[in-house]
């Protein structure tokens, strides 16, 4: 039996356990990746595991998401990053580079190589023909120490592309398309391999935005071959060399496969408040529009930013739209602003932002109270955007440029003609300068690591206890994400003072949390979430484990977790478990007081823990799916417990 691609490359890199879906395998990574939201705690991770220098092939560090230096907090964590990043053998991309995933795939992605990052969006390289991963931060630390990380050996569904995208309908569409079929959850597991006649007529850029977004499917990851337009683009940046050919086995197998005919897909649209709930832009047509923004690393490739100012130039933005357009990289905005793109964008009234993650990540560019905001990001939680009243949707550039320009909803096709659709070219070559991207040291001893008042160190978790005592802390529905657990935008620059930044655990849901679950700490009372379907989407913020943590947090029952926010809750300790009943859910209630005995046993054993709730006498029985060596970390009390407890 032939391979698929996924199994391929999967079959390459690993190190420990064997290619059996839904084992556990321990893989070698070639590359890692980290941003300054989720890096400086992942830095200060590998420092206290102990390395003394990474080991990978490459490792980069990227400052994209804090770029608003509001206070000292953030440029202090920078000069962080910039430091450890000498010291250690890391490249450090400066402020003002762009954005980790757009600038990885330009300057470093590899066909065929594992890429592990500290961001969930991470899989944008699998455009190129990578397999990569989001996961936390010390997952990432260890990584880049030499160790293997480690997943579900996973199912792959197969998704066949056929025909080509019609003029005005965009890559955008494709995944919008494919998380209409496969919904925002229940993929866990799961790896996505592009395939079909279809895949040809698509660009790196394009595959890579259907990559990215397939983070919010759940997936692990997805990827598509590596072919002729694969090595065009790496020529085009003066990487052939890494060029290989990468395509599945004409035998190859899939657990699942689905066909678009991408000939028939039409515009479609994200409404509020998940990436899943799909619209087409035909039925939201006429819904006036306050805020249009293009940018985020999922929509901000040259061809991106040429398609939105082809259809601006000699036009003007319609009153009462705000229109903010940011390049994904120094190297877009450079080559855009030398032929004269820019020009026509910044002509047509919109707002120039900085290459960076910016509104994506509801650090800048808030819409105003009960806005209509159109973006071309990936996620639109509810509150990300930094107005909770507001109402976002996602959409491709062209839906985009096209609501900017006549101020409502607006079916691309209907208002430019399909023969004014701009034909717009993988450059031959692009403009190449890194000269924002800084070598590591040659002299590591004589890097001195700054460490601005803000920094702290890793909070450290105790063993496991005997049994769980304590209360329902918070009860939380379906569909909880990270920025629900643990908000972004302004509040990331708290990142690095983990006392600090668990004062906002939960705040949107019930702001009293933190206070109320500190103080259960205090008094030995542990705390207990439980929650509903799919807790934990969303970003890779090992914050939404480490503050929880920091504040007394043992357990976490839910009716299903998602992959990465589970990792993390068992790389600091905090045990996921999950009702064997989903019904049960309803048994407990708020400051309910509940029990777990013998906890220690029950994991070490393979019995199932009871759930006690001592107020009304009911009880559930929980599944807990740990693998042997997460086992070893819940019950040490952390990952950096169980290595330095191996030591």
């Amino acid at each position: 039996m032939g391979k698929n691609i996924v199994q391929k490359i999967l079959d390459a890199h690993i190190v420990e356990g064997k290619p059996v879906a839904g084992q556990e395998v321990g893989i070698r990574i070639d590359q890692t990746l980290t941003q300054d939201a989720t890096g400086t705690m992942a830095y200060l991770q590998f420092e206290a595991l102990g390395f003394d220098r990474v080991k990978t092939e490459l490792s980069v560090s990227y400052v994209d998401h804090n770029t608003i230096q509001e206070g000292f907090e953030n440029a202090d964590d920078h000069k962080y990053l910039e430091t450890v990043a000498a010291k250690y053998g890391i490249l450090y991309s400066k402020p003002g580079n762009g954005i980790c995933h757009q600038v990885h795939l330009e300057r470093f992605g590899v066909p065929g190589k594992t890429l592990l990052g500290s961001d969930s969006h991470t899989p944008n390289n699998g455009g190129i023909g990578m397999i990569a991963i989001g996961a936390g931060g010390l997952d990432v630390a260890v990584a880049m120490g030499g160790g293997a990380f480690y997943l579900t050996y996973p199912k792959v569904v197969k998704v066949e592309l056929t025909g080509k995208l019609r003029p005005w309908v965009a890559a955008k569409d494709v995944i919008l398309k494919v998380l209409e079929i496969l919904t925002t959850k229940g993929n866990v597991g799961t790896m996505i391999e592009y395939a079909g006649e279809g895949v040809s007529t698509l660009s790196v850029p394009e595959r890579a935005t259907i990559t990215n977004m397939g983070a919010e499917l759940g997936v692990t990851t997805s990827v598509f071959p590596s072919d002729g337009t694969t090595k065009k683009f790496l020529a085009a940046q003066g990487r052939e060399q890494s060029w290989i050919e990468l395509k599945a086995d004409p035998d190859a197998s899939y657990d699942k496969v689905i066909s678009i005919d991408l000939s028939t897909l039409e515009p479609l649209a994200a409404c509020p408040h998940s990436p899943g709930n799909i619209k087409t832009v035909k039925e939201l047509a006429g819904i006036a529009v306050d805020q249009v923004l293009v940018g985020s690393c999922t929509n901000s490739s040259y061809r991106d930013i040429m398609i939105v100012a082809s259809a601006l130039k000699g036009k003007k933005v319609a009153p009462g739209v705000a229109l903010g357009v940011a390049c994904g990289s120094r190297q877009v905005l450079e080559m855009v602003s030398r032929n004269g793109a820019l020009a026509d964008i910044v002509s047509a009234g919109a707002r120039i932002l900085e290459s960076a993650c910016g509104f994506c990540i509801g650090n800048s560019v808030a819409p105003k109270t009960d806005a209509v905001s159109l973006r071309t990001s990936n996620r639109n939680f509810f509150g990300r955007s930094g107005t909770p009243t507001a109402n976002v949707y996602l959409v491709s550039p062209e839906t985009a440029v096209a609501a900017a320009l006549t101020g409502t909803f607006t079916v691309p096709s209907e208002y430019f003609c399909a023969s004014t659709y701009p034909s717009i070219e993988i450059p031959s070559s692009f403009i190449i300068d890194d000269s924002m991207i800084q070598e590591p040291s040659k002299e590591p001893k004589s890097i001195s690591i700054v460490r601005g008042p803000n920094i702290g160190d890793p909070p450290s978790n105790t063993p496991l206890d005997n049994a769980i005592k304590g209360v329902v802390a918070i009860r939380v529905g379906d569909k909880i994400t990270t920025d629900h657990i643990m908000p972004a935008g302004s509040r990331l620059k708290y990142r690095s003072n983990i006392p600090k930044y668990a004062e906002f655990v939960f705040e949107r849901e019930d702001p009293g949390f933190a206070s109320r679950a500190l103080e259960n700490r205090k008094q030995g009372i542990h705390n207990v979430i439980i929650a509903g379907e799919s807790y934990g989407q969303g970003s890779s913020r090992e914050h939404a484990a480490i503050c929880p943590m920091y504040l007394g947090v043992k357990l976490v029952v839910a009716k299903s977790m998602e992959r990465i926010h589970k990792a993390n809750l068992v790389n600091f300790g905090i045990i996921p478990a999950f009702f064997e009943n989903p019904a049960d859910y309803d048994l407990f209630e708020l400051n309910d007081q509940i029990e777990v005995s013998d906890i220690r046993q029950c994991i070490t054993s393979g019995i199932s823990p009871v759930l006690v709730n001592r107020k009304n006498g009911k009880k559930a029985t929980l599944k807990l799916e740990l693998t042997p060596r997460e086992i070893e970390m819940v019950l040490a009390g952390s990952l950096i417990n169980a290595t330095k407890n191996a030591k």
